[in-house]
C-alpha cells in the first residue's frame, strides 16, 4: 500500500482544538491554569512553613520550572518564589534569556551570569526568606552555598510529586498530543519496519512521526532479536548496531514529546515471519495482564489489586523485567508496581484518584529471561475506570 506523507497533520488524528495548540507560534497553558498551579504550591509552602521556594532545573531536567512558569529547562534555570512576587528567573546561559522572557508566565528572567546561586541567595535575603524549600536538583556545591546561607532548607520534593499526581483537563489536553505523537512512531513502523534496517534506523523512524509537528524525544528503545534464538527480553536503552533479519521480534518502549508532556506506547512486532509458540505465550500473558490491570483501576484501587489483578503473568508461567506500573505526566511518578515474582519494594501508601495517569506497560519474559515482549499505554483514571490515552492498534505487530 502506498506510504502517506510523515509530515501530514491528519497523521494524527487529533481533533480540531488540540491541532490549534499545535499551530500557535508557542503553546501556553491559560492564565487561570498557571494561577491554579501557583496556588497549590503557595498551599503546600504554608503546609511546611515555607516562606520561599527554589524551584531548579538543569541539563534538560527538572518538571517544576516548565510546571511552574511554562519554560522547559534547557541548561540550567533556577526560579525564586513566593506567593506574595512574582517568580524571579535566572537562567544560566545569556543567549537563551531573550526567549525565556518571551515564553515565561508572568516571571522575571534575568541571566545569571554564571553565579546563579549567588544571585539567589541575593534574591532570597531581598525579600527576606525565613524559611526556604528546594524543589527539583541542585548539585552538591550549590547545595552548600544555598544551605549556607539559609541552614534550615525543605526538601520540596515530595511535595511537589502529589501536585503532579492529578492532571488538570489542561494538562490532559497536552497529553493527548504527545500520546498521539508516540502513536504516529507505531504508525510509522508498521509502514516502514523491515529486514535489513539496523536499530539506529528503527530510532530515526520513532523520531520522523513527530519532529515535522514540533514534537521532541524523551525515549525511543528498541529490543530486536531472533524468535527463533533469542538473547534479549527488554527493550535496549541505547539502540545495538544490529540489522533486523526475517524471523526477528522488535519491541519498543518510545515516549515523543509536546513540550515535556508525552505519552509512553509499548508495542511488539514480529517481522517477516509468524510468531513462534513462545512468543505467543508470552504476548498473550502480556495482554491479559494489561487487560487485568486496567480492568481494576478506578478511584479508590489499591495498590494490591493491581499486583493482585497481575497475577495472569505467573499462572502462565512467566515474570517481568520492567515495571508493571508507573505513574507519568511531569515525571517518573508513584505508584511504581511490580508484581508477586519481580516486586518493585513495599506497595505505596496510596489509591487511584480520578485525574491520575499512570503507564501500564506488562514486560512479560521467560524464566530464563532469553525472551520478552512489552504492551502497554499511559492510562487515565476516570470516574468509573480508566481510559487509555494511546490510539495505536494492539495485537502482535506484523511486519516486513
Amino acid at each position: 500500500m502506498p506510504h502517506r506523507n510523515p509530515a501530514d497533520p491528519a497523521r494524527l488524528g487529533l481533533p480540531a482544538r488540540l491541532q490549534a495548540l499545535l499551530d500557535l507560534p508557542f503553546p501556553r497553558f491559560s492564565g487561570p491554569e498557571m494561577h491554579r498551579r501557583r496556588a497549590a504550591l503557595a498551599d503546600a509552602m504554608a503546609e511546611r512553613g515555607v516562606d520561599q521556594v527554589v524551584v531548579c532545573g538543569e541539563q534538560k531536567a527538572g518538571t517544576g520550572i516548565s510546571w511552574l512558569t511554562g519554560w522547559v529547562t534547557t541548561a540550567e534555570q533556577l526560579v525564586v518564589f513566593s506567593p506574595a512576587e512574582r517568580p524571579r528567573m535566572f537562567v544560566e546561559w545569556v543567549n537563551h534569556t531573550p526567549l525565556a522572557r518571551e515564553i515565561a508566565f508572568e516571571c522575571e528572567v534575568e541571566w545569571s551570569e554564571h553565579r546563579s546561586v549567588e544571585k539567589v541567595v541575593a534574591e532570597l535575603q531581598r525579600r527576606g526568606a525565613r524559611k526556604v524549600g528546594v524543589m527539583g536538583q541542585l548539585n552538591f556545591g550549590k547545595y552548600r552555598r544555598l544551605a549556607a546561607a539559609f541552614p534550615d532548607v525543605v526538601d520540596m520534593n515530595p511535595d511537589y510529586v502529589k501536585l503532579r499526581r492529578v492532571k488538570s483537563a489542561e494538562e490532559l489536553d497536552w497529553l493527548r498530543i504527545g500520546a498521539a505523537f508516540s502513536d504516529a512512531s507505531i504508525a510509522l513502523l508498521l509502514e516502514e519496519l523491515r529486514p535489513g534496517l539496523n536499530e539506529r534506523e528503527l530510532g530515526d523512524i520513532a523520531e520522523r512521526a513527530y519532529t515535522p509537528f514540533g514534537g521532541t524525544t524523551l525515549l525511543h528503545y528498541f529490543g530486536v532479536t531472533s524468535m527463533a534464538a533469542p538473547d534479549c527480553y527488554i527493550p535496549r536503552q541505547h539502540p545495538k548496531n544490529r540489522v533486523v533479519a526475517a524471523g526477528d521480534c522488535v519491541f519498543t518502549e518510545i515516549t515523543g514529546q509536546f513540550w515535556d508532556y508525552g505519552g509512553q506506547v509499548l508495542r511488539t512486532f514480529a517481522v517477516g515471519a509468524e510468531p513462534d509458540a513462545l512468543y505467543r505465550d508470552l504476548h498473550a500473558a502480556a495482554e491479559a495482564a494489561y487487560d487485568a490491570v486496567t480492568g481494576v483501576i478506578r478511584p479508590g484501587c489499591t495498590m494490591q489489586e493491581i499486583v493482585d489483578a497481575s497475577g495472569v503473568i505467573e499462572a502462565a508461567g512467566f515474570t517481568i523485567c520492567d515495571d508493571l506500573v508507573h505513574g507519568y505526566g511531569g515525571g517518573y511518578f508513584p505508584p511504581i508496581l511490580g508484581t508477586r515474582s519481580r516486586p518493585a519494594g513495599p506497595l505505596p501508601d496510596l489509591v487511584m484518584q480520578e485525574g491520575m495517569t499512570v503507564v501500564v506497560q506488562p514486560n512479560v519474559i521467560d524464566a530464563a529471561r532469553h525472551a520478552g515482549v512489552q504492551v502497554g499505554d499511559l492510562v487515565r483514571v476516570t470516574a468509573d475506570g480508566c481510559e487509555s490515552l494511546h490510539r495505536a492498534p494492539r495485537g502482535f505487530l506484523r511486519v516486513g
